[in-house]
């Protein structure tokens, strides 16, 4: 299988609501199944010059979107936060790892960004073991952050600090 990724365009709005709102996808994110695809394209208009998305395709199919949000205060501009969802009929098969390699490299190699944090919720094990395999760790919980299934889950906050070799030793 070969899965090609590529930066979110205008037209992916309807695949990606869709992959948002499915079963298997929803229960981990913040989105609800009465979210419109008029709101997915707010979102893809919304996106500032400090936010990269991107989209996997496999057989020319939307399957996968993951974003970075660079942050643009002064005093937060050597971090930014992630986030991936991946069709419930391919998690597991390499998509969300080529997704995060993505956003690693442009996090390493294209802004030099120092620190990268996530939220994952409980029960998400899969994607936890995800984000542990490219050196991200818990840093603490948000009890209670999130309605699933009528209760209330914890949110696990995880960040990866990466030092780049050029400033290692530096003061």
């Amino acid at each position: 299988m070969e899965i090609k990724i590529r930066p979110l365009a205008f037209a992916d709005a309807s695949a990606v609501n869709v992959i948002r709102r499915m079963d298997g996808v929803k229960e981990n994110t913040l989105a609800v199944a009465s979210d419109t695809v008029e709101r997915t394209e707010q979102f893809i208009k919304n996106l500032s010059r400090n936010d990269h998305a991107f989209v996997a395709e496999v057989d020319g199919n939307v399957v996968g979107i993951a974003s970075l949000m660079h942050n643009a205060r002064p005093r937060l501009s050597h971090s930014a936060s992630i986030g991936i969802s991946v069709h419930a009929d391919y998690q597991g098969v390499g998509v969300g790892t080529k997704l995060m390699e993505t956003l690693i490299d442009l996090a390493d190699n294209w802004m030099l960004l120092t620190r990268i944090e996530l939220g994952v919720l409980e029960g998400n094990d899969g994607a936890k073991r995800l984000y542990e395999k490219f050196g991200f760790v818990e840093e603490g919980v948000k009890k209670m952050a999130v309605v699933r299934d009528g209760r209330y889950v914890d949110e696990i906050m995880m960040g990866r600090i990466r030092i780049p070799d050029q400033f290692k030793g530096s003061k």
